[in-house]
């Protein structure tokens, strides 16, 4: 038994060769009963406290605790076999960037667990948007540098060459900070919208020749929904350097209405007509009481009436339209007043 045990395979006896095994095992071995000792027995204990605090670093330092046992386990299995040339310092730097890693998966899923159990639900509760848009980029820009300084972190302790790498960084992100300039106008375009708030989700604008609703604002773009019923993807930049016309932040709909009578209408005609639309406008319940109206032109084929009124917020737009030119042409039959076309009289001999 002795002999086998003696004899070297790979520069190295069979015995160190089981030893370094039996190292390996042990520390998978105690993963295994730590995972049961968290989830049987500490995760009770904190599930019996009134603070959910403990029991997200419990549930997010478990995974990351077992696997760190296991790369030790198998790094100090390795120190007891003889590895020839440059192989066993190959393996501490490889443990090193790994044990590192670790650190990292551990922290970013601590922060990441804490963000989304207590600040998430708080920016729900807020009217807010703009924390709702923000709080997902600092969550994801906090990962990106935790992960940053542990890889830089973990090749200067492998023994690499770090102010080498970072120079290389620093010019590689200049470039891609050149390529990605419209993105990044995108995203200031879209924190300006959401803290300058020159509209809401569900407000109807105006904005670079499109007309519509805005059914979502993102932080690179926002989408419209046009009276056609065609969704639009705006980019925010676009904001940041176009005049932004509000439809629904309006008061009240301000309408325009030319109305042109032939020119036999006489004055009392007239004065008529102008009583008329008066009452229309009086007697409706989806225009205010303000309106003006004055008999202001005396075009080439007409004697014309110029009507503006005002309808309320809030109001359907184009069912008082309908409502209010239908009377109009119905109280102007009843009462004699005829409205003019386009006319040319010839006299011949």
């Amino acid at each position: 038994m002795n002999e086998f045990l003696e004899k070297e395979f790979y520069h190295n006896t069979v015995e160190s060769w089981l030893f370094a095994l039996l190292i390996m095992a042990g520390a998978y071995v105690i993963s295994k009963f730590l995972y049961w000792f968290f989830k049987n027995i500490i995760k009770k204990i904190s599930g019996r406290t009134e603070s959910k605090l403990d029991d997200i670093i419990i549930d997010m330092i478990e995974e990351p605790i077992m696997l760190a046992v296991v790369i030790g386990g198998f790094w100090y299995g390795t120190k007891q076999l003889e590895i020839p040339g440059n192989g066993q310092n190959i393996l501490t730097h490889i443990f090193y960037i790994v044990i590192t890693f670790d650190v990292a998966w551990l922290i970013t899923r601590t922060f990441d667990s804490i963000i989304t159990q207590y600040f998430v639900p708080l920016a729900e509760k807020t009217e807010n948007q703009l924390d709702d848009q923000i709080l997902p980029i600092i969550q994801k820009s906090l990962k990106i540098v935790i992960w940053i300084i542990a890889i830089v972190v973990g090749l200067n302790n492998a023994g690499y060459n770090v102010g080498t790498l970072l120079a290389g960084l620093g010019i590689g992100g200049l470039a891609f900070a050149m390529a990605a300039k419209d993105s990044v106008s995108n995203l200031f375009g879209g924190i300006t919208v959401l803290m300058d708030k020159p509209f809401k989700v569900g407000d109807r604008i105006i904005v670079g020749g499109f007309d519509g609703n805005v059914v979502e604002i993102g932080m690179r773009s926002t989408r419209l929904k046009t009276l056609a019923g065609r969704i639009v993807t705006i980019p925010n930049k676009i904001f940041t350097d176009s005049n932004i016309e509000n439809v629904t932040s309006e008061p009240s709909r301000r309408i325009v209405l030319k109305l042109s009578l032939v020119y036999g209408t006489t004055p009392e005609k007239m004065e008529e007509a102008v009583l008329i639309l008066e009452n229309i406008n009086l007697k409706s319940e989806n225009t205010e009481q303000v309106t003006s109206i004055s008999f202001d032109s005396f075009s080439s084929y007409s004697l014309d009436i110029t009507f503006i009124y005002f309808i309320i917020k809030e109001k359907d737009v184009y069912k008082t339209q309908t409502e209010i030119n239908t009377k109009i042409l119905k109280e102007f039959e009843q009462n004699g007043l005829e409205f003019a076309f386009p006319t040319q009289i010839i006299y011949s001999k």
